[in-house]
């Protein structure tokens, strides 16, 4: 599927700024546009945006119902209540268990934890775990990354005396359930500055509510648990801006340096021991691992994990999980096959339509979610995957770049047992027979809402730049871009009349990609690239025709120089370098 470059110039406001902030940090044209991309607008914010602190993180009491939260918890402790940490089972949920658990238990003993099972019980709240926690005596349950729309399973719970708070993140009903308090920065009136923490996120905020208020001056205890937060947000896809920004800062550097036994394990088993560990590392590595627990067996796996003290224990549940994932990879593969198949099959489930929507009552429930993925890359639609799970049939959705899916879901809420999620994805539930009509009024909506422009892969271009422009300073300024991620992607540039040196050729298992040796009339340097799957260009690219290119900068580890790198985001290589006619 072709990508469209998309660069639009800056604004005559946004060029002001870039011009102020440039005179004010002197950090050159093409950087002040890209901070102003990422909507700083001043030097004193681009001084923050470089140098994330943690002084800047917002007083978590300016979320509502923080102070009652804190209370109801210090209350749980005075009177020596049973407390049950609850939380879902994909890699957000465990790890917001994982650390309330780990800070509550340098102060506080009679606590425990509790992931549902995928099969069993289903997302969120269920009415065995209430049950379970009755019979151990149970007073307060903290909800971590779910219970927003559990309004009955929690009357059920006070029936028999269990309180509830509710730390949370997806998109909340009108009616609210009647927790003790409810912790969620999207709760309609809400003024919190951050609006998209992930669940684990939120949990770290009523804990740094909890230190606060109960005067624990020991903020290693809790800033040491950021790497927990930064595995949050990367996994769960959450913007990395603002606050998330600074936490994913400084729990990267905690990744690196000093991580979590359990993530340590993971580490290991990745193979990344001794290695700078990136964002994309957490995305495509660590999440998924921790992730397979709660697909292919249970989720409570991950947290015994992730709350571990022993290194040899840590390792044993490291390599567990590590085979969960290779499991999951085989599973997504064939379900992944299977679906294409049904697609070929029946092209009217694609053809003339904005958005997928397809059922196997057969496959796994744990893997639908990558699946949906899979099918809205390759199709670049709106994608809905279904099963059948417990009596019902259980979905999860994928949307495309700047589509709201939730929106898309929540047209036909009449027709399903419940669902939740963001923006770009959503967990839902219904009987067989609505099937058909929720297919129909799903597209019936993304046919309405979908711009044209979000039915194909967009390369959003930061700056157009000269080779010139690298040097050793800009990258060095560049590298303080990081933690990339929503919101803050990495940086992609584009360069015109660009000329072969003369070298380039053709690389690859089949010859498919071409490494180049390019330069342009701005200097005399000549920059390495990578060109994937360009093969059909290089007859013209060694003829020494000129030709614009876009690419992102990686430098080389070997050595100084800079390479130019495809971009990582979007399906078609052969977008990325344009002939000039």
């Amino acid at each position: 599927m072709k990508c469209e470059w998309n660069y639009q110039p800056l604004t005559p406001q946004q060029k002001q700024a870039a011009a102020e902030i440039d005179a004010g940090t002197g950090v050159g044209a093409a950087i002040a546009e890209l901070l102003v991309r990422r909507q700083v607008t001043s030097a004193e914010e681009a001084e923050k945006f470089f140098a994330p602190s943690l002084n800047d993180l917002h007083d978590p009491f300016l979320m509502p119902d923080m102070d009652k939260a804190v209370h109801r918890l210090n209350k749980a402790m005075g009177a020596k209540e049973r407390i049950m940490i609850y939380g879902d089972y994909d890699v957000d949920g465990t790890t917001a268990v994982a650390l309330v658990y780990k800070y509550l238990q340098n102060y506080y003993s009679n606590i425990e934890y509790y992931i549902p099972t995928r099969y069993e019980e289903g997302y969120g709240i269920s009415r065995k775990s209430i049950d379970y926690a009755a019979g151990r005596d149970v007073k307060l349950i903290i909800v971590l990354d779910c219970g927003i729309k559990a309004n009955e399973e929690i009357k059920y719970a006070k029936d028999k005396g269990i309180d509830f708070i509710i730390c949370d993140h997806h998109v909340p009903d009108p009616e609210l359930p009647p927790a003790a308090a409810i912790l969620n920065p999207k709760l309609s009136g809400s003024t919190y500055p951050c609006k998209h923490l992930s669940g684990c996120g939120v949990g770290f905020k009523f804990m740094q509510a909890f230190a606060k208020s109960n005067g624990l001056q020991n903020h290693n205890e809790l800033e040491s648990l950021l790497d927990l937060v930064a595995v949050s947000i990367a996994a769960d896809i959450v913007p990395i801006v603002g606050e998330n920004r600074i936490m994913v800062y400084h729990g990267m550097r905690r990744i690196n340096l000093n991580p979590n036994l359990g993530l340590r394990s993971i580490i290991r088993t990745c193979k990344l021991t001794n290695k700078e560990i990136t964002i994309s590392d957490v995305i495509f590595k660590i999440g998924p691992r921790i992730n397979a627990s709660g697909r292919m067996q249970s989720g409570i796996e991950a947290v015994d994990l992730m709350v571990s003290r022993d290194l040899h224990d840590a390792y044993e549940k490291g390599r567990a999980i590590d085979q969960y994932n290779k499991d999951r990879k085989e599973l997504d593969k064939q379900i992944t096959l299977e679906a294409n198949n049904i697609i070929e099959k029946n092209v009217e489930i694609v053809q003339g339509k904005r958005s997928i929507v397809i059922y196997n009552k057969n496959w796994h429930k744990g893997i639908i979610g990558i699946v949906a993925s899979r099918l809205t890359e390759l199709y670049y639609k709106p994608s809905v995957v279904l099963t059948y799970s417990n009596g019902l049939v259980t979905g999860s959705s994928r949307s495309v770049q700047g589509f709201d899916i939730y929106s898309a879901v929540d047209s036909a809420r009449d027709l399903l047992e419940n669902f939740g999620g963001h923006t770009y994805a959503v967990g839902l539930s219904l009987k067989e027979e609505n099937i058909p009509e929720f297919s129909r009024r799903f597209e019936e909506y993304v046919a309405k809402h979908i711009r044209p422009d979000q039915l194909s892969p967009q390369t959003v271009i930061d700056a157009c730049i000269s080779f010139s422009d690298i040097t050793p300073e800009f990258l060095s300024l560049l590298k303080k871009f990081n933690p990339y991620g929503p919101g803050n992607q990495k940086p992609v540039f584009m360069t015109r009349s660009v000329f072969d040196f003369g070298t380039s050729k053709l690389v690859g298992k089949n010859m498919e990609h071409i490494k180049l040796e390019l330069e342009d009339n701005s200097t005399s340097r000549v920059l390495n690239a990578i060109a994937f799957n360009m093969a059909p260009y290089f007859e013209h690219i060694h003829a020494h025709k000129p030709m614009d290119i876009c690419y992102t900068i990686e430098q080389a580890k070997h050595n100084k120089t800079p390479t130019c790198w495809r971009d990582h985001f979007g399906s078609d290589a052969g977008s990325r370098f344009c002939p000039t006619s």
